[in-house]
Parts: structure tokens; sequence; C-alpha cells
């Protein structure tokens, strides 16, 4: 964790908040927060790195699988920031992990990629409360170079029935750029779905890199910042690392309560390091315009 504020600092980032994995699937082997070393490990960075604003977070994994377990993690924790994510579905009562598919098989189970946009709903619909639904398209991160093309105009409907369900439930939606990379494969979602997000109603997203080092910290930042201005966010002068769609006094969704902290415009970057997942935030301009549609 200390290695992440050395290189926030370097890269003259304002803001860290460090998340971990919280899961408590058969495949994760039950990846809980050990939280009390968590939070030891927190104050001691905040000591030594006190030009940096260093906030807590956790990125729940299946929260609506296991509700008791998460709900009881978000009461001790008083995290700063919480995420909620889908990296795995049950098909015929076993569960897969997109991470572990075989990229050799002509292509991922029939099915499969329509199963992750179900479990997502169940997870924005569920009991458990969070404030930023992490990469979506995440299988997309895992196909197989021979497989037919992973396009997220096949997806439309079920991508935006996901993004309706999100925007009535006032979520944050990341743009995830898995540590730089093609932008048409690794942004997740794509800037198509960006677009669709606005349309539904979405008003907010959070930037981030999803770096597994403290080396990749802001790998691809500037193009997912790129990717959010082209699509009508801006960043958000109410909150630090929230960029907020810009539209007239009056019109679209209202900005749910907490969202007004004031606080420096600023964008999320995402890193894991050491077992800790590091969301830096940062400032940035913005210039490229992407096409109407994308491939993937």
């Amino acid at each position: 964790m200390a290695e992440s504020c050395r290189q926030a600092q370097g890269l003259g980032l304002p803001g860290l908040a460090f998340t971990d994995h919280a899961d408590y699937s058969t495949l994760s082997g039950g990846s809980r927060l050990q939280l009390d070393g968590y939070q030891e490990a927190l104050a001691s960075c905040r000591r030594a790195f006190p030009g940096l604003a260093i906030m807590s977070g956790v990125e729940l994994g299946e929260p609506h699988r296991f509700p008791d377990e998460a709900a009881a993690l978000l009461a001790r924790g008083e995290f700063d920031l919480v995420l909620g994510s889908v990296h795995s579905v049950v098909s015929d009562r076993a569960e897969i992990e997109f991470s572990e598919l075989d990229p050799s098989e002509p292509g991922p189970p029939p099915g499969l990629v329509r199963e992750y946009f179900l479990e997502l709903l169940r997870l924005i619909d569920g009991p458990v409360d969070f404030e930023v639904l992490a990469h979506l398209e995440y299988p997309k991160r895992f196909w197989g170079p021979s497989w037919p093309r992973y396009r997220s105009l096949d997806y439309q409907d079920e991508l935006r029935q996901v993004l309706a369900a999100a925007a009535r439930r006032g979520l944050v939606l990341e743009l995830n750029t898995t540590r730089g990379g093609d932008p048409d494969r690794v942004l997740c979602p794509s800037p198509a779905v960006l677009r669709w997000w606005r349309e539904a109603g979405g008003r907010r997203v959070s930037l981030g890199s999803d770096a597994h080092d403290p080396s990749t910290v802001a790998g691809g930042f500037h193009l997912a910042a790129e990717a959010a201005s082209a699509a009508g966010f801006d960043p958000s002068p109410g909150r630090v690392g929230i960029w907020a769609a810009s539209v007239p006094a009056g019109e679209g969704l209202p900005i749910p309560a907490g969202a007004e902290l004031a606080v420096s415009p600023a964008a999320v970057v995402e890193s894991r390091a050491h077992n800790r997942i590091t969301k830096a935030t940062t400032r940035t301009s913005t210039k490229t315009r992407f096409p109407q549609e994308s491939g993937w």
C-alpha cells in the first residue's frame, strides 16, 4: 500500500482510495477482507503521506449471493467507496469464473454472457448497498482470440436493461481501462455503452485503470477520460473521483444524496497492489473523440 502511495505521489495524484476484494464465492476461496490489518495499514499510509487524500474502500464480489456477510463487513468498515461487481455466474448448479474460461475452446459456453447480464440485474436489484457498478462487460477481458468477435451491439438489449436498472438506483458506472491497451477491447464498458448509459439517465461515471501493481497506476487513464468526455461527462466539482453528466439545469436524474461534497474535480484510477486495489484520483484534460459505434 505504501508503494502505491509513493507511485501516486510521483504521478501528482491528489488522492487514493484503497479497496480490497471481499468475495465469498466458492471459486474465490473466500477472499475475505482482513479488516483490522487493512485499517492499520491504511492509518500507516495516512501518517506517511499526509499530502495525499487516502480513503478506504472495498469491492464486493456478487454480494447479492452473500448479503449477510457483505452487510456485516459494511457495518464494520465504514468505507468511503463501495463497489459491486460480478466475476462469475452459476450455470447448471456450477459456478463459472470468466477469468478461467479456456481460450482454446471454439467459444464461450452457450448463453454464458447473457447469464452474466442477468446476474448483474440481480446484483443491482439485490439487498446490499453499494455505490459503483464495477467493470461492466467484464467477460470480454477473457475473450478467446479465435472466438467470434465480442461486440457490445450484439448485447445491446441486455446492456440497456442493466444500465436502466443502475440509473434507477442512482449508481455510478465505472469505466475501467484494464491497465490500458487496445481501447476497443479493454475499456469496460465500451464507448458505445457509455453513450447508452447517458441515454438511460446515468448521471455519473468513475474512471479506473485496474492496475495490478503500483507501476501501472493510471494505465490507460487518459483514454478513459477521453471516452467519458466524448459521452458527455465532465470532472465533477461535487465529488472527488466522480465525473458527472453535463446537462442543463433541471434535466436528467437528480444527484443522489451524499454526492454533493465540496471537493476538487477528479477522476478515479484503479490499481491492484499487494492484494489491494487502489483507487487514485487525478485531474485530466480531454480531446479525443470516439466513433459513433464501437465493435467491442
